[in-house]
């Protein structure tokens, strides 16, 4: 896990930020879900515990180390208050691991099969003494076969999907494997017919380890010299495929941050995890809508039009990442089209720059606007980025492909998030106008400056 401390550091050198008092932690994932919640005599040396012992602890709590993020923390008069805090906020949101360490329910792990001479990675639930690694337990099988499915796509550990038994120096006869789709893709490296090697084999299966092991920064490493080789070699659609897997690990190595919070903070912390949440479920997303980027455009009868793009991170302002355009391409009253612009000039240099794209698009506006939006970004040459607009009269929502909007109530804590991000942008796109049209006014008027 990046940022993980080693053995030689103490709870000092490793958080100088939380207090020796007592308080409540919560601990969250990448995604700022609350994972884990728990009370501490002492903030500093409970919360360290976790990091400096999770490589002897069991796998339960190695899971848990792995998958934490960030860890906000409150802290307390007295043990007591942390006692009846801690409770509370279990109760409100039910974090994963509490909740998983609380049952008997049989939890996921992964499995490697190193007994076997061509290793497979596949989901369980049973964890045997077979010679086998198990990575876990996870607590949500939907989630590690998403992970699973995701790395297969990115090419990170492409190990056979199948359950034949293979054994190095025998081979399948082509007529029985010939139905396989992997086979013909070259998907998968197809040891069943000999194509690769088991030191070959055995390589990708290393990696593989690295990466449940935590071991990112190896596998990084190692991939950066396959790709320097592969570009001497001028092998070098081999070697963008493999810098493309080195940009995907790097984006997942995220250091543990520590975030002391007043009650009140953390209440507002909490309120932008449910919306971001409600927020997934409510547009029928695949991944949650961490960063939103939302467009509008302001003009007085398409004299000085402009365009603005803010940012929101975890349901509040990023205020870094807000940009402003100048509208060149569109003549007169065209808000579609000046819509057009401004989202396929952001895109175009995302993709330029190698930059990851929001989580979520969102536009000030109805069908017609998004229409325009979703075509800017076709153009660009970019799949996958969930498009959203918000028509201001009657606060419906419209993404591509549904006919009908989206209605939520007037409390839904997704629907007040939208309103916040797209009355920022109109905010900030107002706020641009007018300095346009005070600048225009004063160069037209030198004399009355």
């Amino acid at each position: 896990m990046a940022g993980e401390p080693t053995a030689e550091m103490n709870e000092s050198s490793f958080l100088p930020n939380l207090p020796h008092a007592p308080g409540v932690y919560l601990m969250r994932d990448g995604t700022s879900a609350i994972i884990y919640i728990g009370k501490a005599i002492d903030l500093k040396k409970r919360v360290a515990s976790y990091f400096l012992a999770s490589k002897k602890s069991d796998s339960r709590l190695q899971a848990l180390v792995t998958n934490i993020r960030h860890v906000d923390y409150v802290a307390c008069a007295s043990e007591r208050e942390a006692l009846v805090l801690e409770r509370k906020l279990i109760f409100e949101h039910q974090p994963t691991f509490n909740v998983m360490w609380k049952d008997d329910k049989s939890y996921p792990y992964v499995t490697l099969t190193l007994q076997e001479d061509f290793p497979r990675l596949f989901v369980t639930r049973t964890k045997k003494r077979d010679g086998a690694l198990y990575f876990g337990p996870y607590p949500s099988v939907k989630g590690v076969r998403q992970l699973l499915r995701w790395a297969w796509r990115k090419r990170l550990f492409p190990l056979r999907p199948c359950d034949l038994h293979i054994e190095e120096g025998k081979v399948y006869p082509y007529e029985k494997v010939k139905s396989c789709l992997y086979l013909h893709t070259e998907e998968c490296g197809a040891p069943c017919v000999g194509r690769i090697s088991k030191q070959t084999y055995a390589e990708i299966v290393d990696r593989t380890r690295w990466f449940f092991e935590g071991r990112k920064e190896k596998l990084i490493a190692e991939w950066q010299g396959d790709m320097a080789r592969l570009s001497k070699e001028m092998k070098f659609e081999a070697a963008a495929a493999l810098r493309d897997r080195i940009d995907t690990l790097a984006h997942m190595n995220e250091r543990v941050t520590f975030r002391e919070m007043s009650p009140e903070m953390l209440a507002d912390r909490v309120r932008g995890s449910r919306a971001v949440q409600d927020l997934m479920k409510a547009l029928g997303l695949k991944k949650s809508p961490e960063r939103i980027e939302c467009f509008d455009i302001s003009h007085i009868q398409g004299v000085e039009k402009v365009a603005s793009m803010v940012s929101f991170n975890r349901g509040r302002p990023d205020k870094s990442n807000y940009r402003k355009y100048i509208i060149r391409t569109v003549e007169g009253i065209d808000d579609f089209r000046s819509m057009a612009e401004a989202v396929g000039r952001r895109y175009r240099r995302l993709k330029a720059e190698g930059s990851p794209f929001p989580d979520l698009v969102l536009i000030d506006g109805g069908k017609g606007q998004l229409a325009f939006a979703l075509k800017a970004i076709e153009d660009v040459g970019i799949e996958g980025v969930p498009l959203a607009a918000l028509a201001k009269k009657e606060e419906e929502i419209f993404v591509p492909g549904r006919r009908d909007s989206i209605r939520l109530t007037e409390d839904s804590p997704a629907l007040l998030l939208l309103r916040h991000v797209r009355d920022e942008a109109h905010r900030f796109a107002i706020t641009f106008h007018r300095l346009r049209r005070g600048k225009r006014a004063l160069a037209e008027n030198p004399d009355n400056s």
